[in-house]
């Protein structure tokens, strides 16, 4: 990856951003060297992190998900947890107009 990082990246494709993640996870760098070196945000590349573990972590199991399976799981679940900040919202909402209606 060192030598494959001389040249200047236009371009993040998949194979530049494993090899990256390799390489922090074996400990040849870290993710703040890495961010200076490549003008990167951590964030940038924590996240490529996650989404390496993640993808391995599926590949290790006995029947691993399809990429669609894992999507449609995760958009369940943002859907889930949206649905519950929204009922949250509409209780506060409806607590706050009965409180202030107490206090006139």
């Amino acid at each position: 990856m060192s030598a494959m990082m001389e040249e200047e990246i236009k371009r993040w494709t998949a194979k530049r951003k494993s090899a990256l993640v390799l390489e922090i996870i074996q400990g040849k760098t870290t993710v703040s060297e890495a961010s200076r070196q490549f003008d990167l945000t951590p964030s940038e590349i924590e996240d490529w992190i996650d989404h390496a573990k993640a993808g391995m972590e599926n590949a290790l199991r006995a029947k691993p998900e399809d990429v669609r399976e894992q999507y449609e799981r995760q958009l369940k679940d943002l859907q889930e947890a949206y649905g519950e900040a929204m009922l949250e919202l509409r209780a506060r909402k409806k607590l706050q107009s009965l409180v202030g209606k107490d206090e006139t």
